[in-house]
C-alpha cells in the first residue's frame, strides 16, 4: 500500500477493514469486535476481544462466599451477546452498517483520517446491563479503546471489569512501567514505581489455582512474542505490541490462562498446557482480602459495586 497518511478503509460484506503502513485490522460485525490485529505481518489476536467480568476466585473469595454471591458474572464472562454496532468514518456516521449490497457503492480506494467503530454488549445477568467497547483508529495505526460499563441496581458486586485479549501464541515476556510485583487495590502500599521486565508468563504456584498476576496503576506495557501460528514463519525474531495509558493509568494481567481455565483446576497439575497469551486490561479490580480465609470479606472500599458506571480507556500501538 502506498503511503498516504490516511487509513485505507475496506468495506466488506460482514467486516470492516482498516489498513496503513505496517498494520492491517479487521472488525467483524458477526463476531462483535476486532477480529484481526496484524502488525508487520504478525497476527496478535486468537479471539475477538470481549468484556471480562470474572477473575478466578481466591481462597478468601471462597471463604466469604463471594464466588456464590457473584456467580452470574462467571456466565456473563463466558458468553457474550453483541446487541448493537455503530460506525463513524471521519465525520460520516452510518445510520446502518454498510453491508451487502451497499458495499457495491464503495471502491477499493476509500481513505479516511479516523475510523470509530463501537460494539454494545448486553450482559447475560438478571437484571441485564450493557457494556460498550469503542475502537478509534487513527492513521498512525494507534487504536484507542474506550470501555463503558453501565451501572445497574440489583446485580452483585463485580470481580473485575475489563477487556480480555487472547493472543495466538505464548509471549516470551513483557516489560511495563508501573508498580513493582503483583499488585491489587488492597495490595499496593509496598510497591515501588519503575520499569520492570517479566520473563515468560509466570503463574503463582498455589496448591489450588486462583487469581494472580495483576499489575495496578500502569503507564504502559509491551508484550513480546517470537512465534506465530503461520507454519511458513520460521524466523523466531521477537516482535512486540504496546498497551499505553490514554487518560489514566490502567491495570493489567498477562497470563497463559483465562480466568475460566484457572477456575476449573482444583490443583495446579490440572491446568492445561500453556499455549496462548491472555491479556486483561482492567478498569476496575476487586481486592483480594487476606484478613483470613474463613469468612472475612474484602474491605468495602475494595469492592466493585455493580450499580455504578465504570469507564476506562487505553491505546494499542505498534511497537517499532
Amino acid at each position: 500500500m502506498a503511503y498516504t497518511n490516511k487509513l485505507h478503509v475496506i468495506y466488506g460484506d460482514g467486516t470492516l477493514g482498516v489498513a496503513g503502513v505496517g498494520f492491517r485490522y479487521i472488525f467483524s460485525y458477526e463476531r462483535g469486535g476486532l477480529e484481526s490485529l496484524k502488525l508487520n505481518g504478525k497476527e496478535w489476536l486468537y479471539r475477538v476481544p470481549t468484556p471480562t467480568f470474572w477473575r478466578a476466585t481466591t481462597d478468601n473469595d471462597r471463604g466469604s462466599g463471594f464466588n456464590i454471591k457473584s456467580a452470574q458474572w462467571l456466565s456473563a464472562d463466558a458468553f457474550q451477546k453483541c446487541t448493537g454496532i455503530s460506525l463513524t468514518v471521519d465525520d460520516h456516521h452510518f445510520d446502518q452498517l454498510p453491508v451487502a449490497p451497499v458495499t457495491n457503492d464503495f471502491s477499493n480506494h476509500e481513505y479516511a483520517k479516523q475510523v470509530t467503530i463501537a460494539f454494545t454488549f448486553a450482559t447475560l445477568t438478571v437484571p441485564t446491563t450493557t457494556v460498550k467497547v469503542s475502537y478509534q483508529v487513527t492513521a498512525n495505526g494507534h487504536i484507542k479503546i474506550s470501555v463503558h460499563y453501565t451501572g445497574k441496581k440489583g446485580l452483585p458486586s463485580l470481580p473485575v471489569m475489563g477487556l480480555r485479549f487472547v493472543m495466538p501464541t505464548l509471549a516470551t515476556g513483557f516489560t511495563y512501567h508501573g508498580l513493582s510485583g503483583e499488585t491489587y487495590p488492597d495490595r499496593m502500599a509496598g510497591a515501588k514505581e519503575g520499569t520492570y521486565t517479566v520473563k515468560g508468563l509466570p503463574v503463582a504456584k498455589y496448591l489450588v489455582p486462583q487469581e494472580n498476576g495483576m499489575h495496578m496503576a500502569t503507564d504502559w506495557a509491551t508484550i513480546t512474542r517470537n512465534t506465530t501460528q503461520n507454519n511458513a514463519d520460521h524466523s523466531h525474531a521477537p516482535f512486540s505490541l504496546t498497551v499505553a495509558k490514554a487518560d489514566q493509568p490502567f491495570n493489567f494481567s498477562c497470563l497463559p490462562y483465562t480466568a475460566e481455565e484457572l477456575e476449573n483446576a482444583t490443583h495446579i497439575e490440572e491446568l492445561p498446557l500453556a499455549r496462548r497469551t491472555v491479556l486483561v486490561v482492567a478498569g476496575a479490580v476487586r481486592g483480594v482480602g487476606g484478613i483470613d480465609s474463613w469468612g472475612a470479606d474484602v474491605e468495602d472500599q475494595y469492592h466493585i459495586p455493580a450499580d455504578q458506571d465504570i469507564d476506562f480507556s487505553f491505546v494499542l500501538q505498534p511497537t517499532k
